[in-house]
């Protein structure tokens, strides 16, 4: 564990100097090439575990010291270690006393006391701290508070609700291939073997616990993805069949390009602007034994990657705040700042022009982001719809996504997506 703690609290000390947590941890795991892949997991289950958390445990920590601590790593190991007190399963005393042992670390001959007398008083005190925790929202969601302003404002009836769900573990749910296996039988098979799994979507099984992916049945002979329920509507929503000419626009790591494949024999042409990732995409579709035809470019600027021929359907999955996958990308609440969601906006108004122009008449776009910001969905749409007389906003095949206008909120079986399917008339 002491290690575990270390690596962490260097992860969540990168993360909240700016960087990304998942590059943060790989860097670290790069110069720790001893440890065990329970440590690794220990260490990454804690840096996300401290991060969601993160106000909730510094509000904490500063009732527990008597002025601020000028050693960044002490300061990290310290919330890392209350976020195991507080949520964690393992044992108190093991807790208290390999962080003290990780505190040796900072070759700092105070750390050892100053971390087993924190971490000791908060154990006494417990209770009395957390009545005396200010009656604060950013504190209580360990959310900034601009986020939560801005989800009240624009979600009156969901807001809390939306919150909290970005702050549970999420759900691990799988994609069948469906040219490899239907879904009832998959699941039979999982059962069979004593998993805890149900069927939550037409291609959709969800776990009851997370497993690592190389354990699922068939997972290398592309007979199951990892994909969550919310993301597989864009392959259902985009209304594919044989023979179109399709493209999936910033389509790393290829997860709906796969499953536009699986679902159709289209001529598929997979673009992304970043190298290494369409290389993830290659190797997605080599597991899959599916075929796409690799473009690098920026969805932007078509004119200098496009052939010229019209396609049948896009799939404009383009960047945005992630707002609506917090849970799974917890460092996003603390990157972010409000002013993002205004250059966000922009970069995908210029990307959704770039792309129709692309879009054979007839045709039709699926627009889709990992947000929950009005900003980059209905408002972006709204614009789009008063400046194209050519564009006619379809209905949806999904219930859930015709009850909030296109915007799929963050719960239990899904993460948080915004689609809206348009056709060139």
């Amino acid at each position: 564990m002491q290690i575990s703690q270390q690596l962490a609290a260097q992860a969540v000390g990168q993360v909240l100097g700016g960087r990304n947590l998942s590059v943060a941890l790989e860097e670290l795991f790069q110069h720790h090439r001893n440890i065990t892949p329970q440590q690794r997991a220990t260490s990454q289950d804690l840096a996300y575990g401290t991060i969601r958390f993160h106000t909730r445990l510094e509000a904490f920590l500063q009732q527990l010291l008597q002025k601020p601590l000028t050693n960044a790593f002490i300061h990290h190991l310290l919330l890392v270690s209350l976020y195991q007190l507080v949520y964690d399963k393992a044992g108190a005393h093991t807790v208290v006393n390999q962080a003290v042992l990780a505190a040796e670390k900072s070759r700092k001959t105070w750390a050892k006391g100053l971390v087993n007398a924190v971490l000791r008083n908060f154990l006494r005190q417990r209770e009395a701290l957390e009545q005396r925790l200010p009656d604060n929202e950013a504190i209580h969601y360990s959310y900034p508070q601009w986020w939560i302003n801005k989800l009240r404002q624009q979600y009156p009836d969901h807001w809390q609700a939306m919150l909290e769900a970005g702050n549970q573990h999420p759900p691990m749910t799988l994609r069948i291939n469906q040219r490899h296996m239907a879904t009832p039988d998959y699941l039979h098979l999982l059962q069979a073997e004593g998993w805890d799994a149900r069927q939550v979507g037409e291609q959709a099984i969800m776990l009851g616990k997370a497993v690592p992916v190389h354990q699922l049945p068939g997972f290398g002979q592309g007979h199951v993805s990892v994909q969550d329920w919310g993301a597989q509507f864009a392959a259902q929503e985009l209304d594919v069949s044989a023979g179109m000419r399709v493209l999936d626009a910033c389509c790393a790591p290829g997860g709906k390009t796969g499953h536009i494949l699986e679902l159709a024999d289209v001529d598929m042409s997979a673009m992304d602007n970043d190298a290494s990732r369409l290389e993830r995409v290659r190797q997605n579709m080599e597991r899959l034994q599916l075929n796409a035809t690799l473009v690098q470019g920026d969805a932007g600027l078509p004119q200098a990657w496009w052939d010229g021929v019209p396609y049948d359907r896009i799939l404009a999955d383009v960047p945005c705040t992630a707002s609506g996958i917090v849970r799974r990308h917890v460092d996003i609440k603390w990157l972010r700042r409000a002013q993002d969601i205004e250059t966000f906006s922009k970069q995908q108004k210029g990307i959704l022009q770039g792309l129709w122009r692309l879009l054979a008449k007839g045709g039709k776009l699926l627009y889709v982001t990992c947000s929950v910001f009005h900003e980059e969905n209905r408002q972006q749409i709204e614009q789009f719809l008063q400046s194209h007389d050519d564009a006619r906003l379809l209905p949806f095949k999904h219930v859930e996504l015709t009850n909030n206008h296109g915007q799929l909120l963050p719960g239990t079986d899904h993460d948080g997506f915004f689609y809206a399917l348009l056709q060139k008339v």
